[in-house]
């Protein structure tokens, strides 16, 4: 099959999370199945032009309420020669810091237009180089325009075997905006309400996108369960039960190209399944370089996160009972932090390690500190209030880290709690998110690390040996995308 990625973030070129690795690692993957994969992309300031290659002549994109010109380059995905991506150049829409918006500006104003530019662009690409998909693969709110435009506009002017198929990596960010920034999009009136554009008076691209999309997937089965809730539906659960037919949760994998202890390039030792030596070498290495006590029998508990909502911050570090500093002061424990977000909790976090001893942080972000955290931990704490698929809970269980975690969206479907009559499980896992339930839960870990040290062993081997790579999810985004041909075209493949 052909298809198109649509992305506004795709790694390396730009991310703020882990849409942007997902994009990349199952092009790769469907591209090593044969199929002719292509990715589409804003080129932001910060992609340097002189690295990419110029396809010749300008390109008519009829965005807003009349037709603006841009620039596509062009350049292959590093590591993967036969994945081209191409990016939309617009100075006036891209040329600036940031995806979606910056510290100071967290959402840019003139976000529809912006990526109405990226959508219509994508299509306007495909005639350009007069390769026309039979998948055109949408990611999140940002690129929603584009389902929208595959039913209403462009099926009928040339793409007439074109199916949709919208990915929704975090139902918590719709693209909520003013019903009067519509006309940016370059669309017909008609469309506010017939192609489900409308909300409360105003316009939601992700609605329009899960309205119009022949098929809609998330990033994990227990996530596409939730979002057809109205706890994790964020006002669209209705919907999301109306369209339940075409919804399909697949899980994503992980990049074990990059994260594989045996081969890690960013830890100190590398270790596997078989051998273990090197887990403590790291272990002693992350205690040094942090300032923590070097002792091989105390516990490290790690965190790498965002600072948000999202994430369960509040119930960790807010200064309630239970919280970490309950945990620093009653429990023989270590926690390493690191992450940046919002200001209270980074300036709690700085508090707290100016208080604890066994508590050090690192505010920000450091790729080789979260993989020395991951290694040298030996549990992996993730409270998150939602959390459509989570990766570090399947890099802790890679390295032998026991995830801490709540039972919702991918990591109910990827870590087993522990059983403390046979030693099974790869994790522990607790329900509702309260400072007394991470509490209870840390200290069961704990307690099974100084009480039960042979279950602990046989958990981390049984994580070790899990497989996350992207052939599962490869094949079974090949169904999803022929029962899109189907339901959008009425093609059987």
């Amino acid at each position: 099959m052909k298809i198109l990625m649509v992305s506004a973030e795709v790694v390396p070129f730009a991310k703020t999370g882990g849409l942007a690795d997902m994009v990349s690692a199952l092009s790769i993957q469907l591209i090593k199945m044969g199929h002719d994969v292509r990715i589409v992309m804003p080129r932001y300031y910060k992609i340097d032009r002189k690295k990419l290659e110029l396809l010749p002549g300008p390109m008519a994109v009829a965005a807003g309420q009349g037709e603006t010109w841009t620039a596509v380059y062009k350049t292959n995905m590093p590591g993967c020669e036969k994945l081209p991506v191409y990016f939309i150049d617009h100075e006036q829409c891209f040329g600036r810091d940031g995806v979606y918006g910056t510290p100071w500006e967290t959402d840019f104003h003139d976000n529809p237009y912006r990526f109405s530019v990226l959508c219509h662009g994508a299509f306007q690409l495909c005639r350009k180089l007069g390769w026309y998909p039979d998948i055109v693969h949408a990611h999140d709110w940002s690129s929603c325009l584009a389902p929208v435009l595959v039913k209403n506009v462009c099926r009928y002017c040339g793409f007439e075997h074109t199916a949709s198929v919208l990915t929704i990596h975090n139902q918590g960010y719709q693209g909520q905006y003013s019903k009067d920034q519509f006309p940016a999009l370059g669309i017909d009136w008609g469309f506010y309400y017939g192609a489900g554009f409308e909300h409360n008076g105003g316009m939601n691209f992700l609605q329009a996108g899960v309205s119009c999309a022949d098929m809609i997937t998330t990033v994990s089965p227990t996530y596409a369960r939730e979002i057809q809730t109205a706890e994790g539906g964020f006002g669209m659960d209705g919907l999301l039960r109306v369209r339940s037919d075409v919804i399909r949760g697949v899980l994503n994998g992980a990049d074990v190209s990059q994260w594989n202890p045996e081969v890690d390039k960013r830890i100190p030792f590398n270790y596997s399944a078989k051998d273990m030596s090197g887990k403590a070498k790291c272990k002693a290495d992350l205690q040094k370089k942090m300032g923590l006590e070097v002792d091989p029998n105390i516990p490290i508990v790690g965190i790498v996160t965002r600072l948000v909502d999202q994430k369960g911050i509040a119930e960790v570090f807010a200064p309630t009972y239970g919280s970490i500093f309950s945990i620093c002061a009653n429990m023989k424990v270590q926690f390493v932090v690191l992450g940046s977000g919002e200001r209270w909790c980074e300036n709690e976090i700085l508090t707290l390690q100016s208080k604890l001893p066994n508590l050090r942080a690192y505010i920000g972000y450091d790729e080789n500190l979260s993989h020395l955290i991951e290694a040298g931990s030996d549990f992996f704490l993730m409270p998150s209030k939602y959390e459509p698929c989570g990766l570090n809970q399947i890099y802790s269980m890679l390295y032998g880290t026991l995830p801490i975690v709540r039972r919702t969206g991918g990591l109910a479907d990827t870590v087993e709690n522990y059983n403390e009559q046979t030693g099974e499980g790869t994790g522990f896992v607790f329900d509702q998110l309260t400072p007394s339930a991470v509490y209870n839960t840390v200290g069961w870990a704990v307690w099974a690390y100084y009480n039960k040290k042979d279950h602990i062993k046989k958990m981390q081997q049984n994580g070790m040996k899990k497989k996350f790579g992207w052939d599962l999810a490869g094949k079974a985004y090949e169904d999803v995308y022929k029962e899109a041909l189907f339901r959008g075209c009425g093609i059987r493949s």
